[in-house]
């Protein structure tokens, strides 16, 4: 997202690089979804032994109230760094979001089984799928997957305002709180894989191999799914939600198979700081860009003088992001040769 969120300029992107006007898939649509599997995935991994102790059930979720808050709360105070006010503070978000999937899949991951939470995944998705294309939207009379007239849109206008809506539209929020209810399905579905890998009775090339069946099945379902209720990253429609769950097993299963059970770790260095302090690298993603783009030499940025000049617009551009994402690592590099981890 660092790539995706900093080119040089915004007239001038390589289309793998951007979003789905509407409905569809991109590379860069997949990088949400990702983050939110790899949340349950991580619930998992961090929570089995203490959810074994019922005692410990009542300090793992105040904590993951805590985190969910902070989330919120970084989300919201990054906004009023760069845009002073309140009166047009938007209250949804990408941090939002994941801090209230984070606590329900916590929820759910402790007081619930997996046969449960199996079940809810369709509840939601189905229930989704219902609402959003059959339940009529108030003030228009039918349900629609538009996006300034549907369920979600309506919702968000009635309660945030427009005022506190995704500064690109006012009218609707592409992290709006009904799509919250598939993106916890999103979360699920990792809880759901990171179960089957932790199992102790299964050979590791069985795990594997099971994980990219379950990946092409969900992925199959999705794309099915995705002929009558399309695949959108904005509405986080159901057909979505197994699309890019599907893709997202599949990608674990991959770096399951090279990594742990074949042990090619030669390439990962550069990428492990970030999955240590991933949280730490989205913040940073948004406050070094910001202040980067504010130098001026001459009044010209360091788009203007170090790319501009020198390469096609669309390179000139894809290589200001990686810029920034270079910078991003190096600081994300040198927490993680401290052994510093930020956690919130």
């Amino acid at each position: 997202m660092t790539v995706v969120n900093n080119p040089g300029s915004w007239g001038h992107i390589y289309s793998p690089l951007e979003h789905s006007a509407w409905h569809g898939c991109t590379p860069a649509d997949l990088i949400f979804p990702f983050f939110l599997f790899i949340v349950g995935v991580s619930v998992v991994y961090a929570m089995e032994t203490k959810k074994a102790d019922p005692v410990n059930h009542s300090k793992m979720i105040w904590a993951a109230l805590r985190r969910a808050v902070i989330l919120i709360a970084i989300s919201l105070i990054t906004q009023l760094i760069f845009h002073p006010g309140f009166a047009n503070l938007r209250f949804p978000g990408v941090l939002q979001r994941i801090g209230l999937v984070f606590f329900v899949c916590v929820i759910l991951y402790i007081k619930t089984s997996q046969k449960t939470r199996d079940w809810i995944t369709g509840v939601l998705l189905v229930g989704y799928y219902l609402i959003v294309c059959f339940v009529p939207v108030p003030g228009i009379g039918y349900a629609n997957l538009d996006p300034e007239t549907n369920m979600g849109a309506w919702i968000d206008r009635a309660v945030f305002t427009t005022n506190h809506l995704w500064v690109h539209s006012r009218t609707w929020d592409p992290e709006g709180l009904l799509g919250t209810l598939p993106a916890i399905a999103t979360g699920l579905i990792g809880m759901r894989a990171a179960t089957w890998l932790k199992r102790t009775d299964v050979d590791e090339h069985v795990k594997t191999s099971w994980l990219f069946t379950y990946g092409v099945v969900a992925t199959v379902l999705g794309l099915a799914w995705g002929l009558i209720f399309p695949i959108n990253k904005a509405l986080w429609t159901s057909s979505f939600v197994l699309y890019t769950g599907g893709l997202a097993i599949i990608s674990l299963a991959a770096c399951y198979w090279l990594i742990d059970v074949n042990g090619r770790k030669k390439y990962t260095s550069f990428f492990v700081p970030f999955g240590v302090n991933a949280i730490t690298a989205y913040v940073l993603s948004m406050y070094i860009p910001y202040y980067i783009g504010k130098l001026k030499f001459k009044e010209s940025s360091i788009y203007q003088l170090l790319f501009e000049p020198y390469l096609s617009p669309l390179n000139a551009s894809l290589a200001y992001a990686l810029l920034m994402l270079l910078l991003v690592w190096m600081v994300v590099g040198i927490l993680y040769r401290k052994k510093i981890i930020i956690k919130v």
